[in-house]
């Protein structure tokens, strides 16, 4: 036992000792990359990896192959069946053989069936029953019996017209109509994304600069205040003042500093650069800077231009015309039914004749046979010697239709509905509109009047500093006109950064960012 427990004791020394040897070695750093981007670049990486993209460009492949599923219906079908049968048993009267009465058969058929666009089906087909037995008293023995037939069927009422038969086609081609301006309205969504996420990646690193500025210059100020106090041109305690301003200043970096990183993975996930961990392995260095172009938009125009561009506008539209479909479709299923039936065949018969003495059949003695075969009585079906036809018309009147009220009145609420809501949607739209270009005129002022007041932080800095060289002033008032000088600058960039967004925010109500950027659906999603 106590050589067992000594064992124990020195292999738990022993594992202590190699793990704190493994946790003093070094972590491994993991590699940083930079990627430095512009907007366009930002917008190109966007639509080729931007997981919700992609997610879309799929769902409207889907609504595409939906439209072949649909589409599948007007195909022609072929149809083949095979059948053999043989009979057995004692014979029962005298038309039978005696003994064992044996009857055997085959038959095949081919039909070529195709639904017609008007709601109609058309059919041909080519059959055949061939028989043996060993009845007596047989004229045609094997027989051959083959039939060429054509079936046409057409509702004159419910369930007529293209508009009803190809329903199930015209609403997938709905469907990926919507499909494809929802891909479209995502794109447009992600590029403005983007464009947000850069432009507020460019306000968080330049207002860091601004920010490591107003720190040096406080630093600079502390160097210059120690100086000065050693030489006795001022009292210590003006050093507290410079002090608690390069303190204040270091914490805003340190906030800074994070908004960055903030801003940063967001335009990361949105290009979906990396996720998790690998976050940080990412640098973005934008290369842009935001500009000030003065636009002038026309109120009116604007107006125009949204209801026609507007992707949520196009898909009521296309949501409109879809509900018309279904409120046609239930209406036509109101109608009584009227089918025409329209059928013409050709048959063909032949086979071995029997020849009996004197022509005789009851006589029962067979003296010889003219020979026939299946392929006889094919040609003979296919020369159409023998003319038959029907013609049927088929009407069917319910008596009562509860059910088919009441689809018909929520199709008719469900149309109403969809209408409602395009005209409170177009509402919204001239109202994102005129809020949009109303903000843009807004900025643009904005803009220019930060400008001017960051230039007189400029003076205003320029005459402290002056006047603290020649003992006019305290650096107390120098530190307060960094500090405004420092908001100035940081309120000039985000005027600037708001306007660039305003302006397109603006192209992404009026439905023209697309176009704008020059971007095609066909540049979306990875391939």
């Amino acid at each position: 036992m106590v050589k067992t427990a000594k064992r124990l004791l020195n292999m738990t020394a022993f594992l202590t000792l190699v793990f704190l040897i493994v946790a003093r070695l070094p972590a491994q750093e993991q590699k940083t990359r930079e990627i430095a981007l512009s907007l366009d670049e930002a917008i190109y990486r966007a639509l080729k990896h931007n997981l919700n993209l992609i997610a879309e460009v799929y769902s409207t492949e889907k609504a595409g192959e939906n439209i072949s599923v649909a589409r599948e219906v007007f195909l022609p079908s072929l149809e083949m069946s095979y059948g053999s049968s043989r009979t057995e048993q004692p014979s029962t009267w005298f038309l039978q053989s005696s003994g064992t009465y044996i009857r055997s058969s085959q038959n095949y058929e081919t039909r070529l069936f195709q639904r017609l666009p008007i709601g109609g089906t058309f059919s041909v087909g080519m059959s055949n029953v061939s028989e043996d037995t060993n009845q007596a008293f047989q004229r045609i023995n094997p027989y051959y019996n083959t039939q060429l037939r054509f079936d046409f069927n057409q509702p004159l009422l419910r369930n007529f017209g293209p508009r009803v038969a190809k329903r199930e086609i015209i609403i997938a081609r709905q469907n990926y109509a919507i499909s494809e301006v929802q891909l479209k309205s995502q794109v447009m969504e992600t590029i403005y994304q983007v464009e947000d996420a850069y432009w507020n990646l460019v306000l968080a690193r330049e207002n860091l600069k601004v920010k490591q500025q107003s720190l040096q210059l406080a630093r600079d100020q502390l160097t210059k205040t120690r100086k000065e106090i050693e030489v006795g041109q001022q009292a210590a305690i003006e050093i507290l003042n410079v002090q608690a301003a390069v303190s204040q200043r270091e914490a805003e970096i340190v906030q800074a500093e994070a908004a960055v990183r903030t801003a940063e993975d967001r335009l990361k996930v949105i290009l979906n650069l990396a996720s998790g961990p690998e976050l940080s392995t990412v640098n973005l260095v934008p290369t842009e800077r935001p500009e000030f172009k003065p636009v002038k938009v026309d109120l009116n125009e604007a107006l125009r231009t949204a209801l026609l561009m507007r992707p949520d506008l196009q898909i009521d539209s296309l949501t409109i015309e879809s509900k018309k479909i279904d409120y046609d479709f239930v209406r036509n299923q109101m109608l009584p039914q009227l089918d025409l039936n329209v059928s013409y065949w050709s048959p063909g018969v032949s086979g071995d004749r029997l020849l009996y003495r004197n022509n005789d059949p009851w006589t029962g003695e067979v003296v010889g046979k003219i020979p026939g075969s299946l392929w006889d009585s094919f040609r003979d079906a296919s020369r159409f010697l023998y003319s038959n036809w029907s013609v049927n018309f088929t009407l069917t009147i319910p008596l009562a239709d509860y059910l088919g009220r009441s689809k018909l009145a929520l199709a008719r609420t469900e149309l109403a509905e969809a209408q409602a809501k395009q005209k409170a949607r177009e509402q919204q739209a001239m109202l994102e509109v005129s809020e949009a270009v109303n903000n843009i005129e807004t900025l643009a002022k904005s803009v220019e009047a930060y400008r001017v007041a960051r230039e007189y932080a400029e003076k205003l800095l320029e005459a402290e500093t002056k006047k603290l060289a020649v003992g006019l002033t305290t650096s107390f008032f120098v530190l307060d006109a960094q500090e405004k000088l420092a908001a100035a600058r940081s309120a000039e960039l985000k005027a600037l950064v708001d306007y660039n967004l305003a302006q397109a925010r603006l192209e992404k109500v009026l439905g023209t960012i697309l176009a704008n950027k020059k971007v095609s659906l066909s540049q979306v999603g990875q391939r």
